[in-house]
């Protein structure tokens, strides 16, 4: 391993590039293809559109959460910090980045548990990687992974993709099925698994279902690119990745929008949460109409914390809540869950994917239903 390169430096150099530098994909998610229809009598007020939703065993105030980023370095626990109080403010959940840090040193494991004491009530995901997982990694660390930030929940993150261009990158992947059963059957609390920004798809979800996983994060394609991260930092260390990157900086996954239906599709009952290029809270509408529980924000909160503070970020969050209001208002839906049975189209390179996968609108329609039912709703 390079000087300079290991677990630590690197969460600086990711928070540092992911501020300061171009790293989103040009790609879009493709939730632009999706139109709620607009209900000019919509039958409902505004301010009595309900977006709470219940997750994990807890009531959210809204169904938005600041995804995992970060953690495992003194200089970023402010980070965490802020935006757990955030989080607990406006009733979000949170997630923390990688606990790999944590687990290798103890002495960084405060930047983490800062995260439950400045938000002591509102969800809160733990976070391990796969790739630690196929190396070794066990119940031993998943629990305390959890215990660390007495979480609800805790992510097990896929990032072949990132991995394959990071300098340090593990990639092996063989046997990690395995592993996740082991983990889903002995750690207590509710198993999520999150891709990192090249999404997920219909295969790996009804894999990881069939395991007992009982949500997924999307991360699709659209949002930060963590190829192109990679890449960056490669680059100013004055290198090359380890293999040529050339499209895989922009092009190479699926799409947030349609993640969102697969997932959706191959694991009809399950907790889904459409991440990736959320940017405004009509993405978010649109993403919890093709069937997400949830909309998850990453760069967009970490950034207009490093320029705003605190006030900044809690004017992302309310933007979003009340977008989202709007959305569902205007689509006559009077809680944010009827989004997800509200009349819709899809068009463009979306429904040609869409069709291209073998998924089709009747599909999609029979899955959300079911998950509604899972909820306990009637539809």
């Amino acid at each position: 391993m390079a000087e300079g390169t290991g677990t630590l430096p690197r969460k600086l150099d990711h928070i540092r590039i992911a501020v300061e530098k171009e790293v989103e994909s040009g790609h879009p998610t493709l939730l632009g293809d999706v139109r709620i229809v607009h209900q000019p009598a919509p039958e409902v007020d505004l301010d009595s559109v309900d977006l709470s939703v219940e997750v994990f065993g807890k009531r959210l105030s809204a169904p938005l959460m600041i995804t995992g980023m970060t953690g495992g370095h003194p200089d970023v626990e402010w980070v965490n910090a802020a935006l757990a109080r955030v989080a607990e403010r406006h009733g979000i959940a949170i997630g923390v980045g990688s606990q790999r840090a944590a687990i290798e040193d103890p002495s960084v494991e405060e930047t983490y548990r800062v995260v439950r004491r400045e938000a002591p009530t509102t969800v809160v995901v733990a976070n391990l990687g796969a790739p630690q997982l196929v190396l070794g990694y066990g119940v031993e660390e998943a629990l305390r992974a959890v215990e660390m930030v007495r979480a609800d929940a805790l992510a097990i993150h896929l990032n072949p993709a990132q991995e394959a261009f990071q300098l340090e990158g593990d990639t092996r992947y063989r046997g990690l099925l395995r592993a996740v059963k082991e983990i889903v059957d002995n750690v207590g609390v509710p198993v999520v698994v999150k891709e990192t920004g090249t999404g997920l798809s219909m295969e790996a979800v009804r894999q990881l279902s069939a395991l007992g996983v009982e949500c997924f994060d999307v991360s699709g394609l659209g949002g930060t690119n963590w190829v192109k991260v990679e890449v960056l930092r490669a680059r100013e260390r004055g290198v090359e990745p380890p293999r040529p990157p050339d499209g895989f900086t922009d092009y190479w996954g699926n799409p947030t929008a349609l993640a969102v239906v697969e997932a959706r599709v191959a694991a009809p009952r399950a907790c889904v949460i459409a991440s990736g290029g959320i940017r405004t809270g009509l993405d978010a509408a649109r993403a919890i109409a093709l069937g997400a529980d949830l909309a998850g924000v990453a760069l967009p909160a970490l950034r207009a914390l490093y320029r705003g503070g605190d006030e900044a970020l809690d004017r992302l969050i309310a933007s979003l809540k009340e977008q989202l209001r709007v959305a569902a208002y205007l689509a006559g839906a009077p809680t944010v869950r009827d989004l997800m049975v509200r009349p819709l189209t899809i068009t463009g390179r979306l429904r040609e994917e869409l069709e291209a996968r073998g998924i089709s609108l009747g599909a999609l329609v029979r899955a959300k239903i079911a998950r509604l039912m899972a909820l306990g709703r009637r539809v």
